[in-house]
């Protein structure tokens, strides 16, 4: 009997380990998108400078190929330490994170003196300042591929990462104003020059911490107790963990001064609840409990004041900002007539007028870029950020082990649910909200603790499209045994 011939492109022929081929054809696919991002991204910087400065100067292309050569090192990092991970993460938000770096470089054009402006330093200014932030959050986030091998790994230190998670939460609110308070909401950490809003770093610990508390309590917080409409509800004694987060997330909304962060701390918990358990009355209590909690804060700051007054201020400017357009409602008013005028295509990038809405760098930075590129360039920047959730909430699909699953799909849903925050409060579907923008918006802290968020999604989207071999690294998690490393639970995989 004769063999069958082995194809050409066979393994056994070229010598491929089984995957190396689809290792090597999404990296590829990566970097392919990665420079197509970069091209745009040199694109938008010199239509600003044609319309800012009425010429294009010989630099244009420098921030562009700076961004390019960061993301480049990154891609690099992914392809020897992750090489399954998704092929579409990063070429994404380094789309988003250069198009906010153009426009802070515009920002930094509008407020510079005719005169001095086709001579402003690349790297001078804010946008100057938004690229080092970027080169640091690249290299945290390289630093944490290379040092979270397996995302297992992370529920050893679950219950330290969740006290880390609440005393970040807590840093701000027992300081005095004058260390934490920004534009009304304490949300930050001031000394001297230096500021941070640990804030964002908590999201981070406390979603590992759910993941992982969740993973081990789900089975106990799946049972029904009574039927009602067709929905299972829970039993009471099981909606302690629910209130406990409720209560911590009413606190952030009244000492904190923050609506966003108290949603944003509060929905991701809630939505890793029911992911964990697939029960939809999860979400509906936890709907109810927060909006209920949200209107008695509201009716307590009309009534009563004190703590609960900032945010029954904020709750009216909302509900009526052209009651008083030139003082409380100015900022919002101006953020609705800066979209207004955007209209549907925009002015053209470097075509608006950023100097007339406040902190247009910060909290309202979708609203400058939307006067400039429109209601269908903003729909493209939320389809990019659409992407970004999607293909979290693909690898939480994928991914064999159900840490991995609450992890990524969290991380996932609590991206999306930011940007929601902030879209929702500069177009009134909201009260106004502290949040910044995701990869747009300056600032260090958002950037770095984001850009880790994308990077263990690359982490677990690797190991949830890593090939399954008895012996390697996709079935025996480093740093523990194959069965269980340290009560993270692991599915046994059968050929």
């Amino acid at each position: 009997m004769t063999a069958a011939a082995v194809p050409a492109t066979s393994p056994a022929r070229t010598g491929e380990q089984p995957g190396v081929r689809l290792a090597r054809s999404r990296r590829n696919a990566e970097l392919s998108l990665l420079l197509l991002a970069m091209v745009l991204v040199a694109a938008y910087g010199a239509t600003v400078e044609a319309n800012v400065l009425d010429t294009v100067t010989p630099d244009f292309w420098v921030p562009a190929a700076t961004l390019g050569l960061v993301f480049l090192g990154l891609h690099l990092v992914i392809r020897w330490l992750a090489p399954f991970a998704d092929p579409a993460l990063l070429p994404a938000v380094a789309l988003l994170n250069g198009i906010g770096v153009g426009f802070l470089r515009r920002y930094d054009l509008a407020w510079a003196k005719p005169a001095d402006r086709e001579s402003l330093a690349i790297f001078a200014g804010t946008g100057g300042r938004q690229l080092a932030w970027t080169l640091a959050a690249v290299i945290l986030a390289a630093a944490l591929l290379a040092i979270m091998r397996d995302h297992r790994s992370l529920s050893r230190y679950a219950y330290t990462l969740g006290l880390a998670g609440i005393v970040l939460v807590m840093i701000p609110a027992v300081l005095p104003g004058k260390f934490s308070e920004v534009n009304g909401a304490k949300l930050w950490i001031r000394f001297g020059g230096f500021q941070i809003q640990p804030g964002e770093f908590a999201k981070l610990a406390l979603l590992t911490f759910f993941a992982y508390y969740l993973v081990r309590k789900r089975e106990v917080l799946s049972l029904a107790s009574r039927r009602v409409l067709g929905i299972d509800f829970p039993r009471g004694r099981d909606l302690g963990p629910v209130l406990v987060v409720w209560m911590i997330s009413i606190l952030v909304l009244v000492f904190e001064k923050d609506l966003g962060t108290s949603l944003l701390y509060f929905g991701m918990f809630v939505v890793t609840l029911y992911i964990a358990t697939e029960r939809v009355s999860w979400l509906l209590i936890g709907l109810v409990l927060f909006f209920g909690g949200a209107y008695l804060a509201y009716v307590l700051g009309g009534t009563v004041g004190g703590p609960f007054a900032n945010f029954y201020v904020r709750a009216e400017i909302w509900l009526d900002p052209f009651d008083d357009p030139h003082n409380k409602g100015y900022q919002l008013v101006q953020g609705l007539l800066t979209l207004g005028t955007g209209g549907l295509f925009g002015a053209g990038p470097g075509g608006g007028q950023p100097t007339l809405l406040p902190e247009v760098q910060n909290d309202f930075i979708f609203a400058g870029i939307g006067e400039e590129i429109g209601l269908f360039g903003l729909s493209a920047l939320l389809v990019i950020y659409l992407l970004i959730v999607e293909r979290g909430l693909r690898a939480a699909l994928a991914v064999r082990d159900s840490f991995g699953k609450l992890l990524a799909g969290g991380l996932a849903f609590t991206l999306g649910l930011q940007v929601f925050v902030i879209v929702g409060g500069i177009s009134k579907l909201i009260p106004l909200t502290g949040q910044t923008t995701p990869f747009l918006s300056a600032g260090g802290s958002s950037l770095m603790a984001n850009w880790l968020l994308i990077a263990t999604l690359l982490r677990v989207s690797d190991g949830a499209s890593r090939p399954v071999t008895p012996s390697g690294p996709a079935a025996r998690p480093s740093g523990g045994p194959p069965e269980q490393l340290h009560g993270a639970p692991t599915e046994v995989i059968r050929p």
